[in-house]
């Protein structure tokens, strides 16, 4: 019968045929992730199995070790494959009706970004003279907020030196062996980012001697990992709290916040597709702000007599 099929095979099979070739390289890696965790947290579990008990079983062990918003997307990429089931009529009832999402409490954002004098501390630190190295990519994040795939995807053409401006069109895929150019997360990361004339300095002079339109960052297999831990050295050897890589790109966009950047200017340079993702994850310190306005709106007042 087909509904003795085991459930982590049924949706192995469900995404070679919907999801390979059908959406990014990235994202099919996602739903490799979620078959993985099944087969961990399920190994037995039939499709014929599944029910509300058994279904919302299943969401909690995996929101044991995950945060809420990781254990949503595990619960989606599950939910698209049993409503086909039910659309097949393997399934009598929908498994996935009213579950409850959970999750492990989110990491607070004490380490998430630097305070101006930090990060001061670790752009002195870095070894700027000579060929291409990784201080000048920490260099790059801190000044534009890159995102990591994007600033390895970063070429010599990008950079319009005469107008101050860096173009995002790209990205690099450091995920898998192949490597090479992938787009950007989405429409609005495309952008173009105003650069200052320290930055325009030097990388025009960095970049004067090599291939346009090759990286310039890349040379052989790039590991996340390998940079997160090259930058805890710099921050230790600074004297300063350890961040990672996207750290930087919070740092820059905190120092804008805090010196009074609009929030749709933060979202545009970050490349947010709307200003709700910039406002949920800087919240801590727009609330810090409008504290700060609050204060300033009372003593003006207050003069008023």
């Amino acid at each position: 019968m087909a509904q003795e099929i085991k459930f982590h095979v049924y949706f192995y099979q469900w995404m070679k045929l919907y999801k390979k070739d059908a959406v990014r390289d990235v994202t099919y890696q996602k739903y490799q992730m979620t078959q993985r965790q099944l087969v961990k947290l399920a190994p037995d579990m039939l499709l014929s199995d599944l029910t509300r008990l058994t279904y919302q079983q299943l969401l909690n062990d995996y929101a044991e070790s995950h945060e809420r918003q990781t254990t949503m997307d595990f619960h989606r990429h599950l939910k698209s494959s049993i409503v086909d089931a039910l659309e097949e009529e393997l399934l009598k009832k929908d498994p996935t009706r009213k579950a409850i999402i959970k999750g492990v409490k989110q990491r607070k954002h004490k380490n998430k970004y630097l305070h101006q004098y930090e990060l001061q501390a670790l752009l002195n630190g870095l070894e700027l003279e000579g060929e291409i190295n990784w201080d000048y990519f920490i260099l790059l994040i801190a000044k534009t907020g890159l995102r990591f795939a994007e600033a390895l995807g970063v070429t010599p053409k990008d950079f319009d030196f005469a107008h101050q401006t860096l173009t995002v069109s790209k990205t690099w895929n450091y995920k898998t062996n192949e490597g090479g150019f992938a787009p950007t997360k989405n429409k609005s990361s495309m952008r173009k980012i105003p650069l200052d004339w320290q930055t325009v300095i030097q990388f025009s002079q960095l970049t004067k001697k090599l291939t346009e339109d090759e990286p310039i960052f890349v040379d052989g297999m790039v590991y996340n990992d390998t940079v997160n831990h090259y930058l805890e050295r710099l921050c230790k050897k600074s004297q300063i709290k350890v961040i990672s890589v996207h750290g930087l790109r919070h740092t820059h966009a905190s120092l804008l916040l805090y010196a009074g950047v609009s929030i749709a200017s933060v979202a545009r340079r970050l490349g947010h597709s709307n200003m709700t993702t910039t406002e949920h994850t800087y919240l801590h310190i727009i609330q810090e702000l409008e504290n700060q306005d609050n204060d300033k709106v009372m003593k003006h007042l207050a003069s008023l007599i």
